[in-house]
């Protein structure tokens, strides 16, 4: 396994970090939640990210038991915070001083630690003041329930912004997670210049984009029976976006380029965010063991300058740049 420093900061992590979103307490049983955990383990992954809303807290619950007994100082803990939690009332949600510090210690409860290594803002609250939920964040730090704090989601200005006001604080903001993708490049013409500057990487989500870059979905074709397409419970609606037939028309055109490198077509979309130098780590979903097997075999590959090109000759226009797709909801759409 590579090991990566986590933007400009001291804490080193996994290139390839295991990430819970919708799987653990939703798709996947917890035995089989239990043994991806296992396998990530024995693969040489020590990094896991998770976040509260995801299950609505199941997913945590679930995490922390899968990693109970394992020796603390050997993992990177990754949790967020922002969407609504519980029943989702007026206070159940945002970047408020009140819901920062009710949802830490619910995640910190449910994950079985005194401690996350990585604490996140899971998107921009543009109902609560910044300086509010920084030092929100700064006590969390002093009070030793996180180690770092970073974003998710985050425009370049409000990066910009925050990070200022956290070396005010003398805290330690050093990662923004965003999408990305061979697909999904928004970040790369704002976010990634700006976290280049101010010594902040990328743990990005959605390498893979929900499974379309793993070629398994064919134009003209229906999605094979029991994949993330066919889940009613949120991934159909995720991957919606990628299933049209020019997408997977130019995912198959990718096949002869993984060949060549060696690589699955998922390994090459995994070594391929792993290029910019800016992201620190890929996070990874699986529900089967040996899907995070496949996936940790791009850890540490260099893709050729000739194969970087050729993977841009096919995506072409189909992948999205545009920066003013990173964005925040308004809280009161949800509460």
């Amino acid at each position: 396994m590579e090991i990566r420093n986590l933007g400009g900061s001291g804490l080193k992590i996994s290139a390839i970090a295991y990430g819970n979103w919708l799987t653990h307490g939703s798709q996947v049983e917890e035995d089989a939640a239990t043994a991806c955990v296992r396998q990530a383990l024995d693969e040489g992954i020590t990094t896991f990210d998770t976040a509260d809303v995801y299950a609505n807290t199941a997913a945590e619950t679930v995490l922390g038991k899968a990693l109970a007994g394992e020796r603390r100082e050997g993992l990177e803990v990754f949790t967020k915070v922002y969407w609504p939690t519980g029943p989702g009332k007026h206070n159940d949600h945002g970047l408020s001083r009140k819901h920062i510090m009710e949802s830490i210690n619910g995640s910190l409860k449910r994950l079985r630690t005194d401690y996350v290594d990585l604490y996140q803002a899971h998107r921009y609250d543009y109902e609560t003041p910044l300086e509010e939920t920084m030092e929100a964040f700064a006590d969390v730090v002093r009070q030793g329930k996180a180690l770092y704090i970073g974003v998710s989601e985050w425009r370049a200005e409000e990066i910009r912004a925050a990070h200022a006001l956290a070396r005010e604080l003398k805290i330690s903001l050093v990662s923004n997670q965003p999408q990305y993708s061979m697909l999904w490049r928004v970040i790369e013409a704002e976010v990634v210049p700006t976290c280049e500057e101010l010594g902040i990487g990328q743990i990005v989500w959605s390498p893979i984009a929900q499974g379309v870059l793993t070629g398994k979905y064919l134009p003209g074709q229906a999605p094979p029976e029991g994949s993330r397409a066919t889940d009613e419970k949120g991934g159909k609606d995720m991957i919606s976006r990628w299933m049209q037939d020019d997408v997977l028309e130019r995912v198959q055109r990718l096949k002869p380029i993984a060949d060549e490198a060696g690589l699955s077509l998922a390994q090459l979309a995994v070594a391929w965010v792993l290029q910019n130098d800016n992201v620190s780590a890929a996070i990874i979903g699986a529900s089967r063991p040996e899907q995070v097997t496949d996936n940790v075999k791009a850890a540490g590959v260099r893709l050729e300058a000739a194969t970087m090109k050729a993977i841009d000759d096919v995506v072409g226009d189909i992948a999205v740049r545009d920066a003013a797709r990173t964005e925040s909801p308004q809280r009161r759409n949800f509460g």
